[in-house]
């Protein structure tokens, strides 16, 4: 618990009942010293017996450190549910014994005649008694009717909008947008007031005058800007592609990429490093983190948001610049920036992540462009699925990138594959993924992640504008 500065400490009362709900303690930074004190009595000899010696007691101090983290309980200690049955003579009978199972049993124990007995699905999320302020009934002028609710989306309505205003284009709109939503237009304006602004907005106009078509990835691995900025900087250069073989790209507005055939180079490939037996590796044995483990996630009773720490001398020693002590670390243009690596697929490296979203041009391995420019001059018609490549091009691609990986975890843990089955029988196992495990060597941390909220990097990047 002291590992994890997010997690709460567990205080069980009684640690062998299955039903006791714990009492949880609250992570504090403290500046205090840990002291030992020794209390020593010495008796006087007794000269008169009529007189009352009073023993002689002295005191030893001494400091044995420094506490910086303290555990405070500050929750509601009888906060419980017992398994009990009340009598008709109000009598509190106890169903441990009935109800938990300690061992095999036979059909006669679950064919026992027992008082309904339900224990509640979830307890609170809170463990402190708080004043709960319910929301006034909304007051609407007179001859206001409510409108009408769709069974498709009902929560739609209690959310509000993001204004972030980005177009979105499916593969089969026949159009596409050459200019941005004046809202989108706003909004930019709104937040461009300083001259680091203006510059990203001319970085990233160079960017889609040089290619036409970029990831969000790949312009923050070009370009630094804040991700909050980013977001509404995108809608006003570019629109977002939903569907087909650029899907969860970023197009500049006027560019068809399903009328240029030169735009294939552009296209989307989702790729997944494949794992499991028979492939001679599993999850585990891969040195390429997950972006998300389910490890990780916690109960909401032992979670507790981080407090932000008053600042140390340490930190003003280092000096602290607009973004906080990040500041110190990073120079200001590279300070958003993120690795190549998150876009870029080279030959002998592995990639940063299990799920990776790469454009063709960004492939920079001399026999996958041979894959993917076999009909350069011959491309005929644009599909949804392989857009201006040949058929199933996505398919080879991904079967030389896995033999490359392959080639790469075999060079750095050879005894992975000195004890390898046939090929029959591997292909009867079953081959699975998993983001479970992570490799336990550190690897440098990058300030924003290329996923900030879900597996699938479309989907985090639609959730962000829908």
């Amino acid at each position: 618990i002291y590992a994890d500065p997010a997690k709460r400490l567990e205080l069980y009362f009684r640690p062998k009942d299955p039903y006791c709900h714990p009492v949880c303690a609250n992570r504090f930074p403290t500046s205090t010293m840990l002291l030992k004190v020794r209390r020593r009595t010495k008796k006087k000899k007794e000269l008169d017996t009529e007189e009352q010696v009073q023993p002689e007691v002295q005191f030893e101090m001494e400091i044995l450190g420094i506490v910086t983290t303290v555990y405070k309980f500050q929750g509601m200690s009888d906060f419980q549910y017992l398994a009990m049955h009340s009598g008709p003579d109000g009598k509190q009978t106890s169903m441990y014994d009935k109800v938990l199972m300690l061992k095999p049993e036979k059909e006669e124990f679950f064919n026992r005649e027992l008082p309904l007995y339900i224990p509640p699905p979830i307890f609170s999320r809170l463990d402190t008694p708080i004043d709960y302020f319910y929301r006034p009934d909304i007051q609407h002028r007179s001859g206001y009717n409510n409108p009408q609710v769709s069974g498709e989306n009902l929560i739609g309505l209690s959310r509000a909008r993001r204004p972030h205003n980005a177009i979105f284009v499916n593969f089969d709109d026949e159009e596409v947008p050459t200019k941005p939503l004046d809202a989108a237009v706003q909004n930019w304006n709104k937040v461009c007031t300083n001259p680091v602004d203006k510059k990203v907005e001319e970085e990233l106009r160079k960017l889609f005058e040089v290619r036409p078509v970029w990831s969000r990835n790949a312009v923050k691995a070009n370009i630094s800007v804040h991700p909050d900025k980013l977001k509404l900087l995108l809608p006003y250069l570019a629109y977002y592609m939903l569907t087909g073989p650029w899907r969860s790209l970023w197009v500049r507005f006027g560019y068809d990429p399903r009328k240029h055939p030169e735009a294939k180079i552009y296209q989307v490939l989702d790729f997944r490093i494949r794992c499991g037996m028979k492939y001679g590796y599993a999850a585990t044995d891969m040195p390429v983190k997950a972006k998300r483990s389910t490890y990780n996630y916690s109960l909401p009773i032992t979670v507790k948001k981080q407090v932000s720490h008053t600042v140390s001398v340490h930190d003003l020693k280092q000096g602290l610049g607009t973004a906080g002590t990040s500041g110190a670390r990073k120079p200001p243009s590279s300070r958003y920036k993120l690795k190549e690596s998150v876009y870029i697929f080279r030959e002998g490296a592995l990639p940063p992540y299990r799920q990776m979203f790469y454009q063709l041009c960004d492939l920079n391995v001399e026999s996958l462009q041979k894959i993917i420019h076999r009909n350069d001059g011959t491309e005929s018609e644009c599909t949804e699925r392989d857009g201006w490549c040949l058929a199933k091009t996505s398919d080879d691609l991904r079967d030389s990138m896995s033999l490359m990986i392959k080639q790469i975890i075999r060079s750095t843990r050879p005894a992975l594959f000195s004890n390898t089955t046939s090929t029959e029988d591997s292909k009867e196992q079953l081959a699975y993924e998993s983001g479970e495990d992570e490799d336990d060597e550190e690897e440098e941390e990058e300030e924003f992640k290329p996923s900030d909220g879900s597996e699938n990097e479309m989907e985090t990047e639609i959730l962000d504008y829908v």
